[in-house]
Order: C-alpha cells, then structure tokens, then sequence
C-alpha cells in the first residue's frame, strides 16, 4: 500500500462496502504500476518503452451490455429509448456479487479529476483488478496534486474477472456496465477493454454537466497562437485524434470537453488514439507517444524483439495507444481554451459521395449535429467487421444520457450567440464506397483543415452540391479535383448517383423519423 495509511484506505474502500481486499495498491505511479502489471504476467514492454497488453475476448466496446438504474436520479431525465435500464434490486445484486468476487484480490486504486475546469470538476475513484488498467486510466484521466481530500464524486468499480449472470442479474451477457446515478457508482465486468472505463466516466459528465450549464461534447480541440479555438466533433475512427494533433497548434483534449460559459475545457488528462496502420510520417506525435515509458499499449502486436507492428490486424483493427498529455510536445498543460471560433463535423462516409468539405450554415451545423452520420469503423464495437453506415446522435449517441434535443438546443444558442464558422469534413472515401474507392489521404484532410480554420473557406467560391445541398469549393489548394467533386472520382457515374441519392435517402429517413417521435435512429447505440 502507499500514499495513505492502510486504515484510512480500507476505510475509504469500504464506503462502498469493499472490505475484504487482499492486496490494494493505492495511487501508484507509473513505474510501480509497470512493475506490478509484469511481475503479475499483464503486459509486455515494447521496445520503445511502452506498456503493451491484450484485452482478450474484447477489443473494443459493448454498448448493447450498458445499462443505468430506473431510479429517482435517473427515472425523469434519462432518455429510456437510447438506454437500457436495470432496477435498485439488480443493481444491487451485481454490486453484492462483485464485492464477493473483489474478496481475494489485488485492487489498484486511482484517485483522479475529469474536468480540467475546477468549476466543473468531477472527482472520481477507479478501482481495478488489473495494475495496466490503472495506469491507463491514470493516463486518460487527470492526476491530482493532493490525494483526494474526502468522497469522491464518482466512484468506478472494473473486475474483469466478474462475469455477469443474466437470469440472476437482469443484463444481456456475462458483461456489464452498470451506472448508478444516484449513488455515483460504475460497475465493470466481464471486459478487459479499457475504453469502457473512460467511456463510464463520459456518459455520467454527459448526464451532470448540462446541470450545470455547460455542453458536453463528443469532440477533440486544439487552439491557436492568436488563441483561435477548434472542435472537432466525430465518432471513433473518423480523425479527432490525429486532426486535432496539429505541431502548429497546442492540443487541448482528444476526445471529450465542456464548452462553458468562459470556454472549452478537457474532460480528461490524455489521449487514447487509433494505433493501426500508425506512421512516424503521417502522424509523428502520437507515433512519438506510442514509443514512450508511461504509453499503453492495447492488442498492438509485439514481435520477439517487442517492436509494435502497427500494421498488424490480426487481434483487431481498433488497436489503440493510451498516452497522457504531457507526451504531446506544447499541448496545453492546463487543458483549457477560449469559446471556439471554429467546429468541424467530422464524418467518415463509406458511401463516397459525401464531399471532403462543406461549409455549413448554422441551420445545417444543427441537422448534421444531430444526425452524426458517420460510418462505424472495424473494431471499435463488437461484432463490426468492417465499415457501417451509422446515424448517432450528436455525434455520440451510445454515451448520451439526455434525449438529444437537449444538448442540440444548447450547442444552437453557443453557435448563434459566439457565431461560430461550422465546416463539415469528409475523412471517408473517395472514387468509389467502402471496398471500391480508398480513404481520402490524411495530408489531404490536414489541408482542407487548416484551410477552414485560417479562414480561408469563409469567402472562397462555391458551387451548391446537387444531392446534399452543402456549399463546396470550388478550387482549394492541395486538393484533386476528383476529390473535392466525388462525382467525378466515381468510373461508373450512374453509380454514383443511385448511391448519392440513397445515403439522400437515409438522411431524410432518420431526419423523420427525429421529427415524428423525437428520437433519432434506435439502432445507432446498438
């Protein structure tokens, strides 16, 4: 044990009535916790430095497995219909059966913030059977200066280990996230994927903060010399990460933010980027921190010399690398930027016709918001073998809490009140869909971004494209002709249009369907 003295820990420990721990490790760094997860046979270390481990069964998230108590913090705010719901008794029942389970083994515990605002600061407890899950999430989330002075605000119990019963304990398998909302408690198991630790902590920020008045985002942001700030909204895979890790301008958070009334600020302290296909040249920071001592790496293959081969997808496409965000050279320490001046959609189109840019009026920002079409990319939820077509609400729809009207209504008052220039960026495919054309070039993206944030894109020329009614430049620097017009990237032009006109299709399918029931596309957090 360390940092505190054992009677203060087990005293802590057992306010969730966790009394029997073997072995606790409290507040470790990072090198006692690289020590534990080898001596204990977790993790491998790579050849650059980093820790290196398999998730197992699961290598990346299980949406359908989440649920959150029917009870009175949740019952009236909740929106049911995105949301799987357990009782107080079920609840209870797993929470019962881990603390038996936790009995005879070593506990990790971190103490952490999310929320680099301390006006909108969440004080939360991880507690893990794994020493590799608690540096990730050491990684991912704040580290404190001082230990946490009383209760935490959220308390997060992982036993990979726990298996779920689904007669005895109301859930679909053996895995289980299970969010109580009035107790403040998360309940893992079943899953070694760490992500869902961090996405935990996420959808209960999404449930808090709009309390508070303060929109939480599904989004990356960097900001400039001149301190111009950017968003970045997208789901997995579509390029927050390496977008908004630009060596021309600090790094803010790669993920998940709080835009307030005085600005943007990071919900966590690091970033957890998609390792495949990872390059020095294409992106050379995060290449940097997936050789570093501290970096996580998860399902990265190792050779016999422990060099990652990032190109390797045998285990999974949704490789990933957990770094914190100090291995971002001139990020920004104090994980804060002004109110945006820029939002950038994000979208990866596996249809192809999507245009790689469009400039957005603010009427378009709020239906392509709320819509959040995008293509889930393989690997990043289970049973996705390869890219799908997907509208998700807010550009996160499997980590919302409140209907999406609700964080609509607030990003349309922040764009209208700050004015704010909104760009949708295609990082989808070009010449052909998914298994035909390729995916646009990421040094063709980076310019097109760039392009948007000097500001460029705001009086260029533009033609209005004939299916989606977006305005396209016509000529940008940088970027083919063939690119920028998909039509004329496609060899069969009649195919073209039949596939533009059925992703037309699904727009104004899911933008009824919105508008009959208020709810967007059901399966979209399936």
């Amino acid at each position: 044990m360390n940092a505190l003295n054992e009677p203060v820990i087990r005293a802590e420990l057992a306010k969730i009535g966790l009394r029997w721990a073997n072995c606790i490790s409290w507040n470790a760094g990072v090198a006692e916790l690289y020590q534990q997860a080898l001596e204990r046979g977790e993790a491998r270390v790579s050849d650059g430095g980093a820790l290196s481990v398999m998730t197992g069964a699961h290598t990346g998230r299980s949406p359908k497995d989440k649920f959150i108590v029917r009870n009175a913090a949740a019952n009236d705010s909740v929106w049911w219909d995105n949301t799987a719901g357990l009782s107080q008794a079920q609840f209870d029942q797993i929470k019962a059966d881990m603390l038996a389970h936790a009995r005879l083994k070593s506990l990790f515990v971190q103490d952490l913030h999310a929320g680099a605002d301390p006006a909108h600061r969440l004080e939360t407890r991880v507690i893990t059977e794994y020493a590799w899950q608690a540096l990730f999430i050491r990684n991912l989330l704040i580290v404190p200066k001082n230990d946490l002075a009383g209760a935490p605000g959220l308390t997060i119990l992982c036993l990979p280990s726990f298996k779920a019963d689904p007669v005895r304990h109301g859930t679909r398998s053996d895995v289980v996230i299970a969010i109580d909302l009035a107790q403040r408690l998360v309940l893992i198991g079943g899953t070694q994927y760490a992500g869902e630790i961090k996405k935990s902590v996420f959808t209960v920020m999404n449930h808090i903060l709009p309390e508070q008045g303060v929109l939480p985002m599904h989004c990356s942001a960097n900001i400039g010399a001149m301190g111009d700030t950017a968003v970045f909204f997208g789901l997995s895979g579509t390029g927050k990460t390496t977008l908004s890790t630009d060596p021309e301008r600090a790094l803010i958070g790669d993920d998940e933010h709080g835009w307030s009334a005085t600005g943007v600020f990071n919900i966590e302290g690091g970033c957890y980027a998609k390792a495949i296909n990872l390059s020095a040249v294409a992106e050379p920071q995060i290449h940097a921190a997936a050789h570093r001592f501290g970096s996580v790496l998860e399902n990265v293959i190792l050779d016999e010399d422990h060099k990652p081969h990032f190109d390797d997808n045998s285990v999974t496409e949704n490789t990933r690398v957990a770094y914190d965000m100090a291995a971002i050279p001139g990020a920004k320490e104090d994980g804060r930027g002004n109110i945006p001046k820029t939002i950038i959609m994000l979208t990866a189109d596996a249809f192809g016709v999507l245009p790689p840019v469009a400039r957005l009026t603010p009427e378009q920002a709020m239906e392509h918001f709320m819509a959040g079409y995008t293509a889930k990319v393989a690997g990043t939820e289970r049973g996705v073998k390869e890219p799908q077509a997907t509208f998700s609400a807010c550009f996160g729809q499997p980590f919302l809490t409140r209907h999406p009207r609700h964080y609509g209504a607030m990003l349309k008052d922040l764009i209208a009140t700050h004015k704010v220039a909104c760009y949708l960026v295609n990082t989808g495919w070009t010449g052909g869909a998914y298994g035909v054309g390729k995916r646009i070039p990421i040094d063709v993206t980076r310019k097109i971004v760039r392009a948007a944030l000097s500001g460029s894109l705001q009086d260029c020329a533009m033609r209005t494209d004939p299916h989606f009614g977006l305005a396209v430049p016509k000529l940008l620097p940088g970027v083919p002709e063939n690119v920028l017009d998909p039509a004329l990237g496609w060899a069969d032009k009649a195919a073209y249009e039949a596939t533009a006109q059925k992703l037309v299709a699904m727009f104004a399918e899911n933008a009824l369907r919105f508008a009959e029931t208020g709810e967007t596309s059901r399966h979209a957090a399936e």
